[in-house]
Order: C-alpha cells, then sequence, then structure tokens
C-alpha cells in the first residue's frame, strides 16, 4: 500500500520493467494487495484472479530476465470490464442473466493483451450488459467514485474507471455505445478513447448495439493510451464490423507541439443542447485558451443539435439490444434489472420503418460530418462533470435528455475523453476531442499536448484502507406511469403483448413511464426521404 508502485503509469511501469529495475511480480502484488484493501469501498471488480495474475507475472519475469521482452505491456497488469469473454472465468456482465456464465474462449482483445504478456487482476464491474445505470438490485453493487465514494462512477465502464483512478489497475478496458468508456473517465478524472468503429475488435465481447459498439482502453494517460491501442488494433476477420487497415505508430504521434492544430469548439453542446455546471464551463473555456497558447486555430463551430443523434442511437441501439436479449426478455424479465428493463422494454415500441428511418438519418449525419472535418483537424467539446451522486440517478433521464458523447458515437470516428480540471467540491471534470474517422494519432497528439502543458494528472484520489463508504439511500427511481394516456398506454401494452413479453404490473410501469418519449423519437425520425435514398448499414467487400 506504500510503495507507491499501484500509481505508476502504464509508460513509467514499462521503462522500469524493461530496464530490470521493477518486477512484473511486485507490480502485481502490489495492486492485488491495494485491491484487497480498497476494493470494498469501491465496488470496481467482480471477480479478483489473483492467482491467474501471480502466475501470469511470473512467467512474465522468467521470460524478461531471458531476454524475449515483448514490449511495452509485458508484465503490465489490467483489468476487463466483465463483458469481455476470459476463458474459464466467469464473463458476468453484471448480471442475473449471465451469473454462472464461464466462457469456453477469449475474446480477441483479451487474447491480444495475453499475447503482449499483461497481466490480468480480474474482470470489472459494469452496468447491466453495459447498459443501464447504476443499479442497486443486480447481483453485485454498483462501482463507487473514489474522489467522493457517494458519487456516480459514470457507466457503463463504472467498474474500469474507477479501478485505473484508484490505483486498482494500470489500465483497462472498456465498451463505448453512447459514452460508456468516456462517461467513466470525465467523471473518474483518467483517458478513456473511443477508437473508430471497426478498428479494434468486438468479438468475444458481449454486444450492445452491433451498430454503435466501440471497445478501447481506459488509462491514467494519453501515452498510455496511445500503448494500449497499438496492442489492441488491427483487423479481426471474426468481427463482421472490423476494417482492415494500416495501423499506424500511435506513440510516436504524441508531440507537445500542436502549432496550427485547427480546432472546432463544439461550444452549443455544452451551452445550449445540454446546459453544463458552471464549473465545467469554467474549465472548459480555459482548456479553449490552454489550446490557443500552444498555438492551436481554435473557432467556434456548429453541428446538428444533440438530440437529433440521440434519436438515431437510441431507436437503432435499442431495437439491437433488444433482439440480442429477446430470449430471456421473453422469458424471465424479472431477472433483469430495473434500470436494464426501462432502457431496452420501450424498444418494443419501435417498429421496423422506424428502425430504417433511423438508419437513413444516421447516413445523412454520417455524410454532413465531413464538412467539418473538411475545415477543423480535430472537434472540441465537453465532456461530464461533477459526478452526481449514486442515489440520485433516474431511468428516465435516459429518454428525456441528449448525451453529448452519443454524436461521435453516430459519426463512428475516435473520441478521446480527458480530465481538463476539477470542480469546487473536488470533483474530475472532463472534455472530448473528437477526430475523422481512423486519425487516432492527431486526437491523441491534441490530447498529449494538453496533458502536457497541464498539471490535472498530479492528482491523485485519496482513499484509506480502514474508511467505510458512506451509506446510500437510493430513491425516487420508482417508475411513473400514472399521467400517460389512455390510447398511448393501450397501444405500448398491446405491442409489448404481440412482442411476446408476459410483464408483471411493475414491469409494465417502467414500460409505460417511457413509452411518450420512445413514440415521439420515433416520430421525429419519420422524415420526408426519397424511396432511393439509402440506411447507413450498407456492406462493401474488398477483393
Amino acid at each position: 500500500m506504500d510503495s507507491g508502485l499501484h500509481f505508476l503509469t502504464v509508460a513509467e511501469a514499462a521503462r522500469m520493467i524493461e530496464a530490470r529495475k521493477l518486477s512484473p511480480v511486485e507490480l502485481t502484488r502490489a495492486h492485488l494487495d491495494r485491491i484487497a484493501a480498497l476494493d470494498p469501498q469501491l465496488n470496481a471488480y467482480i471477480t479478483v484472479t489473483a492467482d491467474l495474475a501471480v502466475k501470469q507475472a511470473k512467467k512474465a519475469e522468467r521470460d524478461i530476465t531471458k531476454g524475449n521482452y515483448r514490449g511495452p505491456l509485458h508484465g503490465i497488469p489490467f483489468g476487463l470490464k466483465d463483458i469481455y469473454n476470459t476463458r474459464g472465468i466467469l464473463t458476468s456482465g453484471h448480471s442475473r442473466v449471465c451469473i454462472d456464465n464461464i466462457p469456453s474462449e477469449d475474446a480477441t482483445t483479451t487474447r491480444k493483451l495475453y499475447e503482449a504478456g499483461a497481466v490480468l487482476l480480474g474482470k470489472l464491474a459494469t452496468h447491466e450488459f453495459a447498459h443501464g445505470g447504476p443499479s442497486f438490485d443486480l447481483p453485485w453493487p454498483p462501482a463507487r467514485n473514489p474522489w467522493h465514494l457517494e458519487h456516480f462512477t459514470g457507466g457503463s465502464s463504472s467498474g474500469a474507471g474507477a479501478a485505473v483512478a484508484a490505483g486498482l489497475a494500470p489500465f483497462a478496458l472498456g465498451s463505448d455505445t453512447g459514452g460508456s468508456i468516456r462517461g467513466p473517465a470525465s467523471f473518474c478524472g483518467i483517458v478513456g478513447l473511443m477508437p473508430t468503429y471497426g478498428l479494434v475488435s468486438r468479438t468475444g465481447v458481449i454486444p450492445n448495439s452491433f451498430t454503435f459498439d466501440h471497445c478501447g482502453p481506459m488509462t491514467w494517460t494519453v501515452e498510455d493510451c496511445a500503448i494500449v491501442l497499438q496492442a489492441l488494433a488491427g483487423y479481426d476477420p471474426r468481427d463482421a464490423g472490423s476494417i482492415e487497415r494500416r495501423v499506424p505508430n500511435y506513440r510516436a504521434a504524441l508531440k507537445r507541439d500542436i502549432k496550427g492544430i485547427r480546432i472546432g469548439v463544439l461550444r452549443h453542446y455544452w451551452e445550449e443542447d445540454l446546459p453544463a455546471h458552471e464549473d465545467l464551463r469554467r474549465a472548459m473555456d480555459e482548456a479553449t485558451a490552454v489550446f490557443r497558447k500552444l498555438g492551436a486555430k481554435v473557432e467556434d463551430c456548429r453541428s446538428r443539435p444533440m438530440m437529433d443523434s440521440l434519436d438515431v442511437k437510441v431507436i437503432i441501439a435499442e431495437s439491437e439490444i433488444f433482439s440480442i436479449h429477446y430470449k430471456e426478455l421473453a422469458a424471465r424479465p424479472g431477472d433483469f434489472g430495473r434500470d436494464f428493463l426501462g432502457r431496452i422494454l420501450p424498444a418494443c415500441l419501435f417498429q421496423s420503418a422506424d428502425y430504417v428511418a433511423a438508419s437513413r438519418e444516421h447516413r445523412r449525419i454520417m455524410h454532413e460530418s465531413r464538412r467539418l472535418y473538411e475545415k477543423y483537424d480535430v472537434l472540441l467539446t465537453a465532456g461530464f462533470g461533477p459526478a452526481p451522486r449514486l442515489d440520485a440517478h433516474r431511468t428516465l433521464n435516459f429518454w428525456q435528455r441528449s448525451n453529448i458523447f452519443t454524436p461521435s458515437n453516430v459519426t463512428a470516428g475516435p473520441a478521446l475523453e480527458l480530465c481538463n480540471g476539477f470542480s469546487k467540491t473536488g470533483l474530475p471534470l472532463g472534455m472530448q476531442v473528437i477526430g475523422r474517422p481512423f486519425d487516432e494519432p492527431t486526437v491523441l497528439r491534441v490530447g498529449y499536448a494538453y496533458e502536457q502543458a497541464t498539471a490535472w494528472r498530479a492528482n491523485r484520489p485519496l482513499l484509506a484502507p480502514s474508511a467505510k463508504p458512506p451509506p446510500l439511500t437510493p430513491k425516487g427511481n420508482e417508475p411513473q406511469a400514472g399521467d400517460i394516456d389512455a390510447k398511448t398506454r393501450a397501444l405500448a401494452l398491446d405491442m409489448a403483448a404481440r412482442a411476446g413479453l408476459r410483464l408483471n404490473e411493475f414491469q409494465q410501469a417502467i414500460l409505460l413511464e417511457a413509452a411518450p418519449y420512445a413514440l415521439a423519437m420515433a416520430s421525429r425520425v419519420r422524415k420526408e426521404r426519397g424511396r432511393f435514398e439509402e440506411p447507413a448499414l450498407m456492406f462493401r467487400f474488398s477483393n
């Protein structure tokens, strides 16, 4: 606990291991000791793989001693969001539905990290099937924010955000369908990268949305993010969304000099579309001033309102996750948590025409984004922060409010989240650097330059092993369906029955609460279109 090894970055630890000044076994045991001491407060881990970690660390040490050093992840411990398949190890999805799920093979990304010599510390808490919000009705409690234990980590890579920030893992893998890497990175004050769609394999990762899922790294620094991405990136023929493309040297792209880089600031995201906390607004103004001092060409720009992207993403993604979990939803809806049901059940109200309309709108948004990428090298906007209390979560917010991360899921390019300060109460604040598809080098370069020009990486949360986490009293998230009109009520219940769902009174209330918002989304995407307008779901085959 007092060794300080748990706060080494990946790059720092790698240099020491390569020079044989640090033992992978010593580093691994330091993290295991810290997990044992602090995770009872944080609930970041579902499964700790201590025996495997020590075994892998010992092998790494032997190989390095023999001169078989594999690179900067050799001997470095890490954690996996518990939707990544691990052969012979529980992959629960943080759900009762998969409480006994032991995969027979590893996810492609798991295998790649093993091949790089990395050491698995364990499987990390998530929101149920990487969806929904913090739930208190699941087999494991929600992860807590290490900066303030009664506050939210963000989701759905919640354990990953908490573990990296608290020094319970040097890095972790998360997934991002609508901000699930970047939200926890923002609330927990770490770095998170959503790579370009198709750059990192999703094979063996429990799916949320085939259209919008991304897998990516969560680290303490931008340099660490580049190191981990290097090991992950590459074509996988088993992933239908994978794209064959040359993988550049991401770490080599990291430079302090960004003179002349063109940065378009999507100010309307945090000032108009989703007005941010005053502390985050201040941090964003200060961040843009830093970029100007670094010589970047910074100017405000505009894109579509964020709600347009949310409509597209939700209709497509909820339809897909409903289909993925349909068998269990029809047979045993009571085995899912309340928050997961509050997002997925209303998908039974979306029709095939809505799904295609949303996909056609998806294509329009992606086409329109080219205009901004022609004018700017990267786009800058806010992230989240400060984190709210865990027990203040309301499921209905998912349907009522836009999400500052969703537009870049829809445009499919890379988006880097990094810390740009702290609130007056000491909670992290975040911002996003968004780039053209497959231009991770520029995105990482801009993030690295900002990180090197500021002092935020010197701050770490303070945690005491003997401390008890403050009590939480979840309230206010009971479904409220009393105001729904009779016509909408009858329609929603009829469509649920036609979909084969057998819902009890409580589950019906969950559906009915969100029904008006889901139907309004479907109505908004039904725009005038020519019969030849194609959806985004078009396949291209290379020779």
